[in-house]
């Protein structure tokens, strides 16, 4: 199993940027892709951001190409988020989550991912 908790959620300006923060525990965090999603309520969860085991391959939704980063420490079982340049429209709780069978077609995928954390708010005004 894989144990997922975020942090790093807060309130922002619009402009301003947030570090997201998941920590991982279990075996599999090592070879698991991770993800960094995003609900409002009301809304469908949609997928931020991907990274495959090693870090070498990541991918990101549109909406927030060239302003977010994803990256990962195996070493410490950490995946960040860091978000640049906010937008109003980037308020929503995030939530961390690990695809354990690790397939790189299926990267972007929120079917494929099995083990979630409890997610983190973040607020961004205007």
């Amino acid at each position: 199993q894989v144990q997922l908790v975020e942090s790093g959620g807060g309130w922002v300006q619009s402009g301003h940027s947030l570090n997201l923060t998941c920590t991982g525990s279990g075996h599999p965090f090592l070879t698991s892709i991770m993800g960094w999603f995003r609900q409002v309520p009301g809304e469908e969860r949609e997928i931020v951001a991907s990274i495959n085991w090693n870090g070498v391959i990541t991918k990101y939704d549109e909406s927030v190409k060239g302003r977010f980063t994803i990256s990962r420490d195996n070493a410490q079982k950490l995946v960040y988020l860091q978000m640049n340049s906010l937008k109003p429209e980037d308020t929503a709780v995030y939530y961390c989550a690990a695809d354990t069978n690790g397939a790189i077609s299926t990267m972007m995928s929120l079917p494929e991912y099995d083990y979630w954390g409890q997610g983190t708010q973040v607020t961004v005004s205007s």
